[in-house]
C-alpha cells in the first residue's frame, strides 16, 4: 500500500466526496420518492374526491328520474334501484341482491328478461301493477355489455291512461249532451213541418220545446268555452272588493223562481261586513251554480242557507248548506268531475249542463282559493269555498 501522505490524502479525498455524492444522490432519489409518493397521494385524493363527486352526481341525477330504474348483474340480481324504483315497488335494503323475480312476480317481466337473454332490448313493454297500489307501466330493458346484466326501465303510465279515459268520457258526454236536444229539436220542427204549424196550441208547444233545447245548447257551449278558457288560462279576472251579502242576494233574488217551484227557503246569513277581493262576474257564477244547485238537490219544501265567516291568513270562508239527501263517499269523490251526476235520471229532470261544480272548482281555484264539499247519506250536503279577504 502506498504510503505517500499525499497519496493517502487524495485517497481520503476521494473517499469523501463518493461519500458526499452518494449521500447527496440518495437524498435525491429520497426527495423524488417523496414528491412522487406526495404527488400520487394527491392525485389519488383528488380522483377519489372526482369519483364521488360524480358518483354523487349520478346518484342525484337517477334519484331525481320520474322513471324507476332497476340495475341487474349477469344472475338477474337487483344491484342498485333509484328512488322511484323504491317507492314504486316498495323496495327495502334486504331487496338488494334478490332475484328481480323474486320481488316482482309479473308474468310479464318475466318474459322480457328471457328476451333480453336473446335480444339486445325490450321495448313497450306494457304490465298492470297491482300492489303496493294499482299502477299501469311500460317496461323498456337493456342489456348490459361486458359481464352481463340488465337495465329496466319502467314509465308510470297510470296519469296518462286516466287522462285519455276523462279524454274519452268528456268526447262522449258532449255528444250525449249536445245529441239530445238537438234530436228533440228536430223532432220538434218536423211535427210542425208535418202540419202541426196550422194549429196554434200545437204550434206553441212545439216552438216552447225549440226554444228550450236551444237554450240548453247555448248554456252548455258557454260552458264548455269558459271551462276550456279557464283550463288554458285565458281567464282575465277583473278582482275589486266585493260586499258578499249583495253577492249572494243578487243571485237569490235572481233564482227566486226556481226555489218557489219546490217550496224551497233561501236564507241570506252573510254578515253585512264580509267582503272578498274577486271578480263580481265570475263570484256570481260561483255562488249562482252552488246555490241553484242546493236548490235542486236539496229536500223539497226545504231550507238552504249561506253564511261566511273570517279566516286566518287573510281568507273569507263561504259555506252553502242544504238539507238534502246528501251524497256517498264515492259521489264526494267526483262530484267536481265534468259531467259527473250521481243520480243521472234525476240530474236529467232537474235540467242543467253538469259542468257548473266543475266550473266552481275553477273559478275558486283561479281566485287563489280551495274548494270542497262536506256530505254524508241523510244528511245533506255543505260546499265550503275560501276567497281572498279585501
Amino acid at each position: 500500500m502506498n504510503s505517500d501522505p499525499l497519496y493517502r490524502l487524495l485517497l481520503a479525498a476521494i473517499v469523501v466526496a463518493a461519500v458526499w455524492f452518494w449521500r447527496r444522490e440518495r437524498a435525491a432519489r429520497r426527495a423524488d420518492a417523496e414528491r412522487f409518493e406526495a404527488e400520487r397521494k394527491r392525485l389519488e385524493t383528488k380522483y377519489a374526491s372526482d369519483l364521488r363527486e360524480r358518483t354523487g352526481q349520478l346518484e342525484t341525477l337517477l334519484n331525481e328520474m320520474p322513471e324507476a330504474l332497476i340495475a341487474l348483474n349477469g344472475q338477474d340480481e337487483i344491484t342498485l334501484a333509484n328512488r322511484a324504483a323504491v317507492q314504486l315497488f316498495n323496495l327495502g335494503p334486504a331487496d338488494n341482491g334478490r332475484l328481480l323475480l323474486e320481488v316482482l312476480r309479473q308474468p310479464e317481466v318475466a318474459q322480457s328478461l328471457d328476451r333480453l337473454a336473446r335480444e339486445r332490448e325490450v321495448r313497450d313493454c306494457e304490465l298492470l301493477l297491482e300492489k303496493p297500489v294499482p299502477r299501469q307501466l311500460r317496461l323498456n330493458a337493456t342489456k348490459l355489455s361486458g359481464q352481463g346484466g340488465a337495465l329496466l326501465l319502467f314509465h308510470d303510465l297510470t296519469t296518462l291512461r286516466r287522462l285519455e279515459s276523462t279524454r274519452q268520457d268528456f268526447v262522449a258526454n258532449v255528444s250525449h249532451e249536445l245529441r239530445t236536444p238537438i234530436s228533440l229539436i228536430k223532432s220538434a220542427i218536423e211535427t210542425l213541418q208535418d202540419g202541426a204549424k196550422c194549429d196554434s196550441v200545437a204550434r206553441d208547444k212545439f216552438l216552447g220545446i225549440i226554444d228550450r233545447h236551444a237554450s240548453r245548447l247555448e248554456l252548455l257551449i258557454e260552458d264548455l268555452l269558459l271551462l276550456s278558457a279557464l283550463d288554458s288560462g285565458r281567464v282575465e279576472l277583473r278582482t275589486e272588493p266585493v260586499e258578499l251579502a249583495g253577492a249572494v242576494q243578487t243571485v237569490i233574488d235572481d233564482l227566486a223562481p226556481a226555489a218557489l217551484s219546490r217550496g224551497v227557503q233561501v236564507l241570506n246569513q252573510v254578515g253585512a261586513e264580509q267582503r272578498l277581493r274577486a271578480d263580481p262576474l265570475r263570484l256570481r257564477q260561483i255562488l249562482s251554480n252552488l246555490i241553484d244547485n242546493a236548490i235542486k238537490y236539496g229536500r223539497e219544501a226545504g231550507t238552504v242557507e249561506i253564511s261566511a265567516a273570517p279566516l286566518g291568513g287573510g281568507f273569507v270562508q263561504v259555506r252553502v248548506r242544504d238539507d238534502g239527501e246528501g251524497m256517498s263517499e264515492a259521489t264526494l269523490k267526483r262530484v267536481f268531475e265534468r259531467f259527473f251526476r250521481a243520480d243521472k235520471a234525476r240530474a236529467r229532470q232537474q235540467g242543467g249542463t253538469g259542468l257548473g261544480l266543475a266550473i266552481v272548482k275553477n273559478l275558486v281555484l283561479a281566485h287563489g282559493g280551495d274548494v270542497r264539499v262536506e256530505s254524508a247519506p241523510g244528511k245533506g250536503s255543505i260546499f265550503i269555498f275560501r276567497l281572498p279577504a279585501a
